[in-house]
This record gives structure tokens, sequence and C-alpha cells, in this order.
């Protein structure tokens, strides 16, 4: 069969299998068609890298690209820090950010993230949430708490799902790891260039503290801390622009 000059995501082919059910039939997908089925692949990509290396943005669109299921681990744990700021909760009383996180309900819908029902989306990146969350993520029954419902979401068919330990704790077995960086300096501008264009007042020296400080606190926590799995494909998006990044994932995994 010539199927030359076919739209490489257009094709699909029956075959009748002979055997006694001759009703019984195989689909062939060719080339990238089959990334039209991500229900049958189950694929699982793991996105791992510090705080505004682009990793959500990435996911994101990749998720889309591939329509696959997006999972942005990084916002439940924004949306409990969030939980505790507004209940007035010290941010040293963990057994009270335990009971929390226990109860909390937490709910991703495309890029919506609600909170016991309420949309908190932009509340969540405000910059008192992203000096406060390396803390509480640190806190190792929060982790377990989050970790064991990333993991119960990871089953549903073929995921996206980024954060800083997802390639090392929560899907370990992967079939697609890349970690992304960039530098500081970098990645402060692009957290500063976010928050003034939702016309959030904020000073650049004071966000490149904060990540240089939130590098710290995930690289050298005790538990899960960030780091790159050693079979993920780093990509330094320092000079990179989104589509720049997507477009090099997806040819990886589009390469199956």
């Amino acid at each position: 069969m010539d199927v030359s000059g076919s739209l490489e995501k257009c094709i699909r082919v029956i075959v009748f299998i002979n055997c006694n059910d001759d009703k019984k039939v195989k689909h062939l997908y060719l080339k990238n068609a089959k990334l039209l089925r991500p229900d049958l692949l189950n694929i699982k990509v793991a996105i791992d890298g510090p705080a505004g290396a682009g990793k959500s943005t990435v996911a994101k669109k990749l998720a889309e690209k591939l329509n696959f299921t997006y999972i942005d681990t990084g916002a439940m744990y924004r949306a409990l820090t969030y939980k505790t700021i507004i209940e007035d909760i010290d941010i040293n009383n963990k057994d009270k950010i335990v009971e929390l996180a226990s109860k909390i309900d937490i709910k991703l819908e495309g890029d919506r993230v609600l909170l016991d029902g309420v949309d908190i989306t932009n509340e969540i990146r405000t910059p008192i949430v992203s000096e406060r969350v390396s803390l509480i993520s640190k806190i190792s029954e929060v982790r377990e708490i989050m970790v064991n419902l990333q993991k119960q979401l990871a089953n549903d068919g073929s995921v996206i799902m980024d954060g800083r330990d997802i390639a090392t704790v929560v899907m370990p077995n992967a079939q697609f790891k890349f970690f992304l960086t960039a530098s500081a300096e970098v990645r402060a501008m692009r957290r500063y260039n976010e928050l003034v264009e939702k016309k959030i007042s904020v000073n650049y020296d004071d966000i490149l503290r904060d990540i240089k400080k939130r590098d710290k606190i995930d690289t050298e926590r005790d538990i899960a801390p960030l780091k790159k799995s050693d079979d993920s494909i780093v990509i330094d998006t320092s000079d990179m622009t989104i589509e720049e990044v997507v477009c090099k994932m997806y040819d990886i995994i589009a390469s199956i």
C-alpha cells in the first residue's frame, strides 16, 4: 500500500486478522498518527527543574500539542500555601499545616486551579505565595500527601506532569524525563515580566533574591530534593523561546 505524501497524523490503517473471528481488526497508526490516540499509548512525561525555568508553561503547551493530560504539581503546593495564608496559619505550625493538607480540596481544571470550589489561579502566583511555598513543600508529611495524590492522577492515561521531584519520586518509570533549567537571572526576569503583566507591583532584585533562596531550599531539603535524574534529558532554556522548547520536546516524544 502506498501512503507517500499522506498527512502523517491523518493515516490509520485497518488490517483484518486471519482468525476465527473475522470481525476482529487491528488498527495501525502510521508515524505521528498514533499520537491522536493518547488513551492507547499510556505515555508518562516527567518535567523537573528549578523555579522560573518555564516548566509549567512548556508542560501546558506540550500537553495541548500531544493531547495529553497536564498535571501542575506546583499549583497543588501553591494552593495549599495560599490556604495557610488566608487562614492565618503560622508557617512553623507544622501539625496544623499537615492537617490542612489532609483535608484540602484542590482541583485542576485545564488552566484553572480551584480551592474548595473557588478559582484561585491568579492568587497562587503572587510573591507572598512564592516566598512561602518552598517552606511548606519541604514538610515531609505534606509531600507524602501530595505525592500520593499525584501518583493517583498519573495513573489516568497519557499525562505530562511538572514539578521538582517528578522523575525521581512521583513517576520514576516515566518513558520521557526532562530537566529544564536556566540562569537565576533569566528565571527572575521571566517571573518579573509575568507578574508585571498581571499588574502586580514587584521588584526585580527581590524576585532574584527569592529565586536564589528557593533554589537553595529546594536543592538542600532532606525530603525529595530538587535534582536531575540520571536518565533525564537536560534542556537549558535561557536562550530559547517557549515554542522552541516545546518543539524540541515534542520531536523527542513523537519519535517513539
